[in-house]
């Protein structure tokens, strides 16, 4: 097991988690809504506060290097581990663009439609980087490679 240099980064990890999958949650229940001015001012808000989430969850998970962990034991995966960095780069900056434009477009109600369609596949994409960062973590620590015996 690493030594942390943070102690608390872990507990603040735990936390940044919990923060976001509260507001995913919200995100998901806005979305089922019915447009209105309201329900839009609370998805900005809901953006806003994910947009400021994600960062600080990807500097701890980051905090000893991101996946350390994994590349580890598994230097080889290194590429693997790359793939997922840059999802959490290109996740962060789609929702930017997505919230850019409900702000600029908020009173088209067509448009309105395709991006709360396009919010959906981003939190589908988000819940599977999640997925994806969990399933390559619990590999590469159950992962009985042989001796050669």
């Amino acid at each position: 097991m690493p030594l942390l240099i943070c102690p608390d980064a872990d507990v603040d990890l735990r936390k940044c988690c919990e923060f976001e999958y509260i507001l995913i949650g919200d995100l998901r229940d806005l979305l089922d809504d019915e447009p209105s001015e309201e329900n839009r001012r609370w998805t900005l808000a809901v953006l806003d506060a994910l947009l400021d989430t994600l960062p600080k969850e990807f500097a701890l998970k980051s905090h000893n290097g991101y996946l350390s962990d994994v590349l580890d034991e598994y230097p080889s995966w290194d590429n693997t581990v790359e793939r997922l960095r840059l999802q959490h780069v290109m996740l962060h900056r789609r929702l930017t663009e997505l919230r850019v434009r409900m702000v600029a477009n908020a009173q088209l109600q067509g448009l309105a439609d395709r991006l709360n369609e396009e919010l959906q596949r981003w939190i589908d994409a988000f819940a599977e980087l999640q997925r994806a960062e969990r399933d390559i973590t619990l590999t590469a620590m159950t992962l009985d490679v042989g001796t050669g015996d």
